[in-house]
């Protein structure tokens, strides 16, 4: 008697972001892979960008329907990032997705950025839960970013990463340059960048007179390798860098396990 063939599932698909939900980016990642399994939205009712690895504990969450993307169930949450990832996978999904997509964020988050952003945040935390994901950002701040070349390649990322069984912890942060789709010369595997910002505040009076700070800063990379998120930036090519939430210095600790004193 032949087996009879196992059916393959349709794969969930929890997508967020930290622009809020109605910001271009996420409305073009919906766009992007809406057919590659069952799409389900949840992000922040507002936009929280730089806020890192933050989760609500001294206010109460809330969780609103939002229709805004047809045939898709999508939720507007009043907390952070990582707030929607949590509340998606125990309240509204109730059990973990194939894959979290996280962004598509307006603005860079190569090299230290990842450290503050909510978009990869998002991610960090869905690896934390044992679900493979995806952080994307496209180099281009503007309300009116062109999301083209973001869409086709959030796509072609998202359908390798789905064609075979990840690793539960995979977490992956990609960049796509701010150029047209045509200039771009394909994806890279890469290390993240040594940079940081060199970081200054303006100081201001309010009209009574207060003084307020503003915080300004100039990217600076120091880092001249050719592997790495920075260097594949400017040089047109999407970057792909594997990241972990695992922040142990392994050499380090090594060396004081044989250099310290017991």
């Amino acid at each position: 008697m032949a087996k009879a063939k196992r059916i393959k599932q349709e794969p969930i698909i929890l997508i967020t972001n930290d622009d809020g939900i109605t910001a271009p980016g996420i409305i073009n990642l919906v766009e992007a892979v809406k057919d590659l399994g069952k799409v389900v939205v949840v992000a922040p009712d507002k936009p929280q960008s730089g806020m890192g690895h933050a989760i609500t504990i001294g206010s109460p969450l809330r969780l609103h329907a939002f229709h805004q993307f047809p045939g898709i169930e999508a939720y507007q949450c009043t907390g952070t990032p990582v707030d929607c990832v949590k509340l998606a996978v125990d309240k509204v999904l109730h059990r973990k997705p194939d894959l979290c997509l996280s962004g598509i964020n307006h603005g860079a988050n190569h090299s230290i950025n990842v450290i503050y952003s909510g978009t990869m945040s998002a991610a960090m935390e869905a690896g934390i839960e044992s679900i493979p994901s995806i952080g994307f950002s496209l180099m281009d701040y503007s309300i009116e970013a062109d999301f083209t070349a973001a869409r086709v390649y959030a796509r072609k990322i998202t359908q390798q990463v789905l064609s075979k069984k990840q690793d539960k912890h995979m977490v992956l942060n990609v960049n796509i340059p701010a150029v047209p789709q045509e200039h771009i010369k394909g994806i890279k595997i890469c290390r993240q960048a040594y940079a940081k910002y060199q970081e200054d505040f303006m100081e201001r009076q309010d009209p009574h007179g207060r003084r307020y700070y503003w915080l300004t800063g100039e990217f600076m990379n120091f880092d001249k390798g050719k592997d790495t998120d920075v260097w594949a930036l400017n040089n047109n090519y999407v970057s792909v860098v594997p990241v972990q939430f695992d922040l142990t210095n392994y050499v380090l600790k090594s060396k004081l396990e044989k250099s310290w004193k017991h």
